[in-house]
């Protein structure tokens, strides 16, 4: 199920730090007003209540991989619509449209980057893509992005924001999620570390699949995370549901995720993650970290 555009229909742009022509944004957690580039400076981080805005895969990229490191894999991939889907609009036309937003072909750039100074395999999922939606693109995307990782013997690193499996694909994205698990098995009996970061939100196939598959599950502060929406669930089970039970926070407390870091701090953890994994595999050779 692709929860994609309910929750940018529900949340519009009330979240999303992206829009830089604006001197001024509004914190819809605290609701501070602030000057844009306070907030950006902190990896647009509120300063006041420590709320994680959304970000795009460009600025993502930025805080986490070391500058100029980024290689970019496969940006050539396009989807194609073999089932001539139309709800509303024609697949076409909403592929279309998500270009015209994003620059982009699909909803996950797939690269290659070093962080601190130790080399590894990153996808990134754009929300702003069709709600981060997983297609056939995306998950071929993924499982090249596993094989560099097995012939470059690196770490994997999945940075997950989506909606789930891209409905306009039907069983064509649905196949993603095995495809992409079985790709995960692969690189796991090579001894290489899958870290897996979940951001806001990550929810349906995707959450059911491969986000849910690392080594370490890694969750920003108060980010949505589950398989079904909350109405949904509740209609199904028929009873009140604990508050905030989607939420990074409940899932640490119940187990279902290793570690909560604050974005400043990502970078940081998700290299000593790497070093630690890499340095107990005999096949592979760490670089050290250069020394400021």
């Amino acid at each position: 199920m692709n929860f994609g555009n309910l929750f940018s229909s529900m949340m519009g742009n009330s979240n999303n730090a992206e829009n830089e022509q604006s001197n001024w944004i509004k914190c819809p957690k605290c609701l501070a007003l602030m000057y844009y580039k306070e907030v950006d400076s902190k990896c647009n981080v509120c300063p006041k209540c420590n709320n994680h805005f959304r970000i795009n895969a460009k600025k993502r990229e930025e805080f986490l991989c070391d500058a100029g490191s980024f290689v970019e894999y496969d940006s050539n991939l396009a989807p194609i619509d073999p089932l001539k889907f139309i709800d509303k609009k024609s697949y076409k036309k909403r592929l279309e449209e998500a270009k015209a937003k994003t620059g982009k072909t699909s909803s996950v750039v797939s690269g290659s980057c070093s962080i601190n100074g130790i080399k590894a395999e990153i996808i990134i999922f754009d929300f702003s893509f069709m709600g981060g939606s997983l297609g056939s693109v995306e998950g071929e995307k993924i499982v090249r992005g596993i094989n560099r990782a097995i012939k470059k013997k690196c770490g994997f690193i999945i940075v997950s924001a989506s909606g789930g499996a891209r409905m306009q694909e039907s069983t064509f994205s649905l196949l993603q999620m095995s495809k992409t698990s079985a790709a995960l098995n692969r690189l796991h009996l090579q001894g290489l570390p899958f870290i897996s970061l979940l951001t806001d939100p990550t929810m349906g196939g995707v959450s059911a699949s491969f986000a849910m598959l690392g080594d370490i599950i890694i969750a920003e502060p108060g980010a949505l995370i589950g398989f079904a929406g909350q109405r949904v669930i509740k209609q199904t089970v028929g009873v009140d549901l604990p508050e905030g039970f989607q939420r990074s926070e409940f899932l640490l407390e119940h187990g279902l995720i290793d570690m909560i870091v604050d974005r400043n701090d990502m970078k940081e953890t998700i290299a000593g993650l790497l070093k630690l994994f890499l340095e107990d595999n005999p096949r592979v050779v760490v670089t050290n970290p250069p020394t400021s």
